[in-house]
């Protein structure tokens, strides 16, 4: 019984320091995430000898009109002046126009022949769409609804407001699906990117299709960014998104759908790691000292590797150093596999079965000791989760993994999203192939450097 009660108080003591509940599910009183910073005594604003920020100007090229202005008379003796400054100060006034949409008419006339009495009636022009919403307005659809997570009724009105357009809620939702169809090609494109990089990382969050519980997984590589809607979170669904054959190396927190990978060939997260140990604490004084022990271990290696990313430590150093730190956390969790308490000695006896993915980062370079790259990549679709309550349809669900995918990428690579989703419409609509959603070769290497 008394076991069972310090389980169920661990239970109530779980929150987003030491569990994998997320900061919006704390309740009252919570500590707040990460540490604690002392407060601060500095007054609010930019301090006294700051560096000061100054909004760049607008090059000349984008200049619309440019005024001379030039003093007439001395302020000090009215005597006339002449000349020009050579350096004159600029100040620049930067407004939106008044935007209306503007529309393409065809007339085409039919006409009775004189000879025969048949009606003719004229064709529209070669690459002129029959629809009658221009590609880049559909891009623009696309991109309010996807990336920017507005509702169709919110896209129906800023059309309306800003470019005098009027759009039907269905037409809303008919953009969005050609927006995923036009995609389909670079979708695929980008899934065999990520079945080929030599670095992924990982994870998944819930997701609601049609009334029912799907999973949206993500899988980030250093310019592709892919997600995945299913209504399983099963291995079968990670082996999907990254290929069965997968030989690069994956990113992840501990969760099982991602056993089937080599373990050899994986990096587990530190920082769900670090909330792992954090919860030791209220399991007794053992399992406390324990975590503390690897708590301190896990600062220790950690503060080294920011010296590795910012050049300051050699990465032959730092595996050096990590020789010993590698043996104290092994001898931590084995400490902690025997210390009686249940859920402690089950949580290290589960890290210490897959021990060689916790330190494959200090070897494999590209690789992260902690998997936020993923998490930072799905929390635009959590955010969009909470809005919109999910997609409707399995149609729906393919828009969300094609807009999130090219838009995420796009960002990644530092390329106009807009532009993109404009010319892969207009080429979808004549039949031409699509823009590549994957940066050339030599893109790639200056984006590299």
């Amino acid at each position: 019984m008394a076991a069972k009660i310090a389980e169920l108080e661990a239970r109530l003591a779980q929150n987003s320091s030491n569990s994998s509940r997320p900061p919006s599910g704390d309740p009252p009183g919570a500590p707040a995430p990460g540490p604690r910073k002392p407060k601060s005594r500095r007054s609010r604003g930019g301090q006294r000898g700051h560096k000061r920020h100054e909004r760049r100007l607008v090059p000349p090229e984008r200049i619309a009109e440019t005024h001379e202005l030039r003093p007439r008379k001395c302020r000090c003796c009215a005597t006339a002046l002449v000349g020009s400054d050579p350096e004159p100060y600029r100040h620049q006034v930067v407004d939106v126009p008044r935007v209306l949409a503007t529309a393409i008419e065809y007339r085409l006339h039919a006409l009775d022949c004189a000879a025969c009495g048949a009606t003719t009636k004229a064709t529209l022009p070669e690459g002129v769409s029959r629809r009658v919403f221009g590609p880049r307005l559909v891009a623009m659809v696309g991109l309010l609804s996807g990336d920017y997570r507005l509702s169709k009724r919110l896209v129906e009105k800023i059309l309306e407001d800003f470019f005098g357009i009027e759009m039907s809620l269905g037409s809303v939702a008919k953009l969005e699906q050609e927006t995923a169809c036009a995609l389909g090609p670079a979708y695929v494109e980008g899934a065999e990117a990520i079945r080929q990089a030599p670095v992924v990382n990982a994870d998944e969050t819930s997701w609601t299709e049609n009334k029912r519980r799907a999973w949206l997984w993500v899988a980030v590589a250093a310019t592709v960014v892919v997600f995945l809607i299913r209504t399983s979170r099963a291995g079968k669904v990670a082996r999907e998104l990254l290929g069965a054959g997968f030989q690069g190396i994956l990113g992840s927190d501990r969760y099982s759908g991602y056993a089937w990978a080599d373990v050899k060939r994986r990096q587990f997260c530190w920082a769900h790691l670090k909330r792992d140990f954090a919860s030791f604490a209220d399991h007794g004084n053992v399992a406390r000292g324990i975590g503390d022990n690897l708590q301190r271990e896990r600062r220790r290696m950690l503060h080294w590797w920011r010296q590795v990313r910012a050049g300051t430590l050699s990465r032959v150093d730092f595996q050096k150093r990590m020789k010993p730190v590698e043996r104290r956390i092994g001898g931590f969790l084995r400490m902690g596999e025997q210390c009686g308490v249940p859920k402690v000695a089950g949580m290290c006896h589960e890290i210490l079965m897959l021990e060689s993915a916790l330190f494959t980062f200090v070897y494999a370079c590209g690789v992260e000791p902690t998997n936020n790259a993923a998490e930072q990549a799905l929390r635009r679709a959590v955010i969009w989760r909470k809005v919109s309550f999910g997609t409707d349809s399995e149609r729906g669900s393919r828009f969300v993994e094609r807009i999130l995918t090219a838009t995420a990428t796009l960002r990644a690579q530092q390329r106009n999203v807009l532009e993109f989703l404009t010319d892969t419409i207009a080429a979808h609509r004549r039949g031409l192939p699509t823009p590549s959603l994957l940066l050339q070769p030599q893109v790639q290497l200056a984006a590299a450097a």
